[in-house]
């Protein structure tokens, strides 16, 4: 056990607090404190340590225990080091500060997604090693910039490079979410991202005036159709108890963007949505209506993708499938309970 600190805060927290005060938020992530804070990391527990720039200033830093057995494929701890941008005013402390209460909470920017994960990895390799562990895998921690962008400038520049094929990686885990019950819950679907702007275009002209065909009327109707659409899997969610939020289709409108003074009509607005697609939807379909909401908002008015999930991820749960029977196995041996597992999304419901 490690010893704990002055004011009897496990060194485990208080690594973590150290690690959420780095100030990885979009758009300018502090990537260079992490990859410093993960090299001493790496010193400190014995692991190697490669840096691996996949894009400028874009770093994916991997630390690696080397199994006994290098024949073996390797064991893939993933986490992502980026956050999402803050409101620090609706914020009861400083959201990099990592306050902790006298009951134990820490108010932090990424204390769930992902950073408290990221510790989790490091804190359990530390107590293996200290309990004198060894195993035949060698086990990866690759830490990824840029995930809450969709991982363009990380995760899929890196999978491309020949530093990747060379961890040989035959099991990874990712992110997911903590239950407050003693059972351990696996996820094993996530919901299609789909970032999607739609323009809409029309006539410009003075506001003084009634213009006709104007690029806010088209907008509009599109995102009175799409809102509506989200209406119905609000209603959806709320009326069935056996439903879980990764079953259904969110929807968010995120950005609106256009105009270039107050009295003039713009010839172009945008507006732009987070959509989570459920992982039993249609993908071709659901691209059919959204040409057709934008259709029957008038001419002009298109969609294009910023971010596009093509193919619904559904693992099999079958004993059959070698990840699952794996997975699922080591629960067994143990003894630990696992939750019966759910269709539905790991991704947080506040942040991607």
């Amino acid at each position: 056990m490690a010893s704990k600190g002055p004011e009897g805060e496990h060194p485990s927290v208080t690594l973590f607090r150290q690690y959420l005060r780095i100030r990885t938020v979009h758009p300018e992530p502090d990537y260079g404190a992490v990859v410093a804070f993960l090299e001493e990391r790496a010193h400190q527990l014995g692991l190697g340590c490669q840096k691996v720039e996949v894009a400028p200033g874009r770093v994916v830093t991997v630390l690696t225990w080397p199994g006994t057995n290098p024949r073996l494929s390797s064991l893939l701890l993933n986490s992502h080091t980026d956050v999402v941008p803050v409101f620090k005013e609706h914020w009861s402390h400083d959201p990099f500060e990592a306050f902790k209460d006298a009951e134990g909470y820490i108010y932090a920017r990424g204390a769930q997604d992902m950073k408290c994960v990221s510790i989790q990895y490091l804190e359990a390799v530390r107590r293996l090693k200290v309990e004198g562990h060894h195993f035949p895998r060698t086990i990866h921690m690759t830490f990824v910039p840029d995930e809450e962008i969709g991982g363009h400038g990380g995760m899929e520049l890196f999978v491309q490079r020949p530093e990747f094929q060379a961890l040989r990686a035959g099991f990874a885990l990712d992110e997911g979410l903590a239950n407050p019950t003693d059972a351990f819950t696996v996820y094993y679907s996530e919901r299609s991202i789909w970032w999607v702007r739609v323009t809409s275009t029309g006539k410009p002209g003075h506001a003084s005036l009634f213009t006709e065909d104007t690029a806010a009327e088209k907008l509009h109707k599109v995102v009175s159709s799409i809102l509506a659409f989200r209406e119905k899997e609000r209603q959806r969610l709320q009326s069935n108890p056996h439903l879980k939020l990764g079953a259904v289709t969110t929807v968010n409108l995120t950005k609106l963007e256009g105009g270039v003074a107050i009295n003039v009509v713009p010839a172009t607005l945008s507006a732009s949505f987070d959509i989570r697609l459920a992982p039993d939807v249609d993908l071709k379909a659901f691209e059919e209506q959204l040409q057709s909401w934008c259709q029957a908002a008038g001419e002009g008015v298109t969609f294009e993708f910023v971010q596009k999930f093509t193919e619904p991820r559904v693992t099999s749960t079958d004993d059959s499938d070698p990840w699952w029977a794996a997975f699922s196995g080591v629960f067994k041996d143990m003894l630990f309970p696992l939750q019966e597992p759910h269709s539905g999304a790991r991704d947080l419901p506040c942040c991607h």
